[in-house]
């Protein structure tokens, strides 16, 4: 017997249906999975055989057959084991079939059949309401973000056993709760640019970069009040929208920092990333390719402290960034886009030892080496940066 059930696999923010197809026979217990599937997913056979057992269904006289299609999209990650075992039972004929290529199912499951959550949840229910699918079932701990969504009816789920009586008829999944708004959660701002006092000309530079959206960099020796001062530049920045913020929600939600307890993120996200960064931690790669710090402070303020002392390479990877306002990353099998659109915010010191031009004459740095430590910024990084500022 045979039965397909319906999942999503992201590809950056993009949604792609993904049919999960299994079929059942008596044989030799045996338990296969096709379609691309890496490791972590053809790893679900030994979850979902697991979590049957503690519905009392023994896979022991069957051989199952499991296909993610489309077989030539590589698939990653847990969110599919919700989808084989739900596939699994329909094929043993111990839940209903019809309907089930019109739910999506996202959800990693324990070895008790605990329904644990997924990263993605939004961007994928995104992805089937703008493809028509109706219903979706996700995981209790993705409740929040899910509620976020419109066009779609979300239940959700805490155990296994609980979605099978739910498509039994038995007992309906509760839903995901209203739509949340932008405004649903308080800021939390432990700053205020209202508290600094002295600095007129840097409070001035950010004032005009938060109501333009221009990048800026300071320079100014330690202790001047460089990293205080980015820090509150969020605070002054307009609420978000609501669209806005389902866009950093999306983000956060695909990297993995969203929280169970948290819904839309309703305040503008404040990113300062060491000077140790990798390219792919900045702009976003990895396998599978996940967001970097330029996207996940999307429609916020990405601050580079130290900037001179980050690798050349580095800084060169925010040049289309900055410009386009998305990052694209290409690789052999994918290509993914994500949105780029912060404020950068860069703080400098004058010199190597950070004092050239101090009137007590403490820097002991030459005229060439100070020359060669800015060098290291490059032209064009530099012509993106709209706002220079001093710092006494």
């Amino acid at each position: 017997m045979q039965a397909t059930a319906l999942t999503f696999s992201l590809l950056g923010l993009d949604a792609h249906p993904i049919r999960v197809e299994v079929d059942s026979g008596r044989g030799p217990s045996f338990f296969q999975m096709v379609g691309l599937a890496e490791a972590s997913v053809r790893e679900s056979r030994v979850r979902v055989r697991a979590a049957l057992q503690q519905l009392g269904v023994e896979l022991d006289e069957y051989v199952i057959t499991v296909n993610l299609a489309p077989a030539d999209l590589k698939k990653s990650g847990g969110a599919y084991d919700l989808a084989i075992a739900i596939a699994a039972l329909a094929a043993l004929g111990k839940v209903p079939s019809e309907g089930l290529d019109r739910i999506g199912l996202l959800g990693e499951l324990s070895l008790s059949g605990a329904v644990r959550p997924v990263r993605g949840v939004l961007p994928a229910l995104r992805g089937a309401a703008e493809q028509g699918i109706p219903r979706a079932i996700v995981p209790q701990g993705n409740a929040r973000e899910a509620a976020s969504v419109a066009g779609v009816d979300v239940f959700i789920a805490e155990h296994l056993s609980h979605v099978v009586a739910h498509l039994r008829g038995s007992r309906p999944l509760p839903g995901a709760g209203s739509i949340a708004t932008a405004a649903a959660e308080p800021s939390g701002a432990s700053v205020d640019l209202a508290e600094v006092r002295g600095q007129h000309g840097a409070r001035r530079a950010l004032e005009i970069a938060a109501a333009g959206g221009h990048n800026l960099i300071m320079m100014g020796p330690p202790g001047s009040g460089k990293t205080m001062l980015a820090r509150r530049l969020p605070t002054i920045l307009p609420p978000m929208s609501y669209d806005e913020a389902l866009d950093v929600t999306a983000i956060h939600s695909v990297a993995g920092l969203l929280s169970p307890d948290r819904g839309l993120v309703a305040t503008r996200p404040f990113r300062a990333p060491h000077h140790t960064v990798s390219a792919a931690g900045l702009v976003g790669g990895g396998d599978p390719i996940r967001p970097g710090e330029v996207s996940l402070a999307h429609h916020g303020c990405l601050f580079l402290d130290e900037l001179l002392e980050f690798r050349r390479g580095v800084l060169e990877a925010l040049r289309e960034p900055l410009e386009e306002g998305t990052v694209a990353l290409c690789r052999a099998r994918a290509r993914v886009v994500f949105p780029a659109r912060p404020i950068l915010v860069a703080a400098i010191n004058p010199c190597p030892c950070g004092f050239h031009g101090d009137r007590g004459n403490r820097c002991v740095c030459s005229l060439d080496r100070v020359r060669a430590y800015r060098a290291r910024l490059s032209g064009p990084l530099l012509d993106r940066i709209d706002l220079h500022i001093a710092l006494p």
